[in-house]
């Protein structure tokens, strides 16, 4: 569908610089998608997965440790660049 809009342009170069998008539309399609995703994840977490608290639990591994987990990783000084 074809329609004018008024766009901040030094906000659409950012947008599209930042996320890798080559035209316009694909800016204008990819910040809608991303609110939509936000909207409904928020919907989500505010009504919950429908899940009792046994159920929850039911679904994690009993042996899952995630400071365990968190050993495994690197440690990288905040503002700097993680490893490729």
């Amino acid at each position: 569908m074809k329609m004018t809009m008024h766009i901040d342009e030094a906000l659409l170069a950012r947008v599209m610089e930042t996320y890798d998008l080559e035209t316009k539309t694909d800016a204008v399609h990819f910040a809608l998608n991303e609110l939509d995703r936000k909207a409904r994840l928020r919907a989500m977490l505010k009504e919950g997965l429908g899940l009792t608290p046994e159920e929850l639990k039911e679904g994690v591994d009993p042996n899952y440790d995630p400071m365990r987990m968190r050993v495994a990783e690197d440690i990288t000084p905040y503002g700097s660049e993680r490893p490729h």
